[in-house]
């Protein structure tokens, strides 16, 4: 009785929403075709007739795609020129972050701000040391060598990390009733979303340094990281005020009237409201954040993309860009939906209901 119960359930609802009308039912015929004709032929060509295992595009004898040519690059997809015998201090900070971020997962661990402190202060500090080196006997790595996803994965970090707390600054300051702080966060504010990213990067790496004292410079590196990041803040910014403008003005006034400060009024009150109502925006601006990373290319640092492009240019492996490419997306989408995913399930967590 429950399976046939279940059986006309799930008729019921192919026919409610599938089948409900004529549009309906022909824009599902439609969207059927589509998946039929597009996603057999591409499991067929990247998982059936897929070569995987071999050491040199011989290997690839067969008709599908050659994931050989990932695993020949692998290490320079993942690390770019990073010195293949310090790689173990990037994949020693990986280590650190995921066995750090794995117990603020979980429901009954107690010591989670402890935790948040040593991922904010702590953590940036032992990664600088382990990727730069030139302390503590291990040897320098410049960050010309610095590439791939580790590349991606620093400058879209430290973009995320850096740019939420400026951004909530300059959304209070630009609400502010000082005119001077109000004025100088909207003209910031401004003048970095009124331009694109690209033209951030290339004033940082080829103008900046023209106005430097002579003698002083700054790395390539740091420079598109602080352009990324105020880029980044620019708009979290204007997120976080959207969220600030849908508190109620009688929660201030409460808070007011209770003798609260300013300070403890939007850090107790309003910005743990405002905050939750813009997790989606908040999040969007990440993803958005994480994928132009790409951008840095522009500049002569070589990134995920980036290093796909280059290798793609080898002569011994011509003609399997295709491979790299596709790669790339499957990396970048299980990151952005990993951000997703984490996104809706903090708004579930975070819904108290009104």
């Amino acid at each position: 009785m429950s399976q046939n119960g279940k059986a006309i359930g799930l008729l019921q609802w192919i026919k409610s929403n599938l089948f409900s009308s004529y549009l309906n039912t022909f824009l599902t015929v439609i969207s059927i075709w589509i998946v039929y004709i597009s996603v057999p032929p591409v499991i067929q060509w990247a998982l059936l007739d897929a070569n995987w295992i071999g050491s040199s595009r011989d290997d690839c004898t067969k008709e599908g795609a050659c994931w050989v040519y990932i695993g020949f690059w692998f290490k320079q997809i993942m690390y770019g020129r990073y010195p293949e015998t310090e790689v173990w201090r990037v994949n020693v900070s990986y280590a650190l972050l995921v066995g750090a971020l794995i117990p603020l997962f979980i429901t009954g661990f107690k010591h989670k701000s402890l935790l948040t402190l040593f991922l904010l202060f702590v953590y940036p500090i032992i990664s600088y040391f382990l990727f730069i080196g030139d302390s503590f006997g291990l040897p320098l790595v410049e960050t010309s060598l610095w590439g791939g996803l580790f590349l991606t994965l620093v400058i879209s970090l430290v973009g995320i990390v850096a740019s939420l707390p400026i951004g909530i600054m300059l959304a209070l300051g630009r609400r502010s009733n000082m005119p001077i702080i109000s004025a100088l966060s909207i003209g910031f504010i401004e003048i970095w979303r009124g331009v694109p990213l690209i033209t951030v990067l290339f004033m940082s790496s080829v103008m900046f340094p023209l106005f430097l004292p002579e003698g002083m410079n700054f790395d390539k590196l740091i420079r598109a990281l602080v352009g990324v990041m105020l880029f980044s803040a620019a708009y979290i910014a204007e997120v976080v005020r959207g969220g600030l403008q849908a508190v109620p003005k009688g929660q201030i006034e409460a808070a007011e009237a209770l003798g609260m400060s300013y300070w403890n009024t939007m850090g107790l009150i309003v910005m743990p409201q405002a905050l939750k109502m813009v997790i989606p925006g908040i999040v969007n601006s990440f993803i958005a954040l994480f994928k132009d990373t790409t951008l840095v290319l522009t500049i002569g640092l070589f990134d995920l993309l980036g290093t796909i492009q280059i290798i793609g240019t080898n002569a011994d492996w011509l003609g399997f860009h295709i491979e790299g490419y596709v790669f790339t997306a499957f990396i970048f989408w299980t990151f952005c939906f990993g951000m997703s995913r984490y996104s809706m399930n903090l708004e579930k967590k975070l819904h108290t209901g009104h």
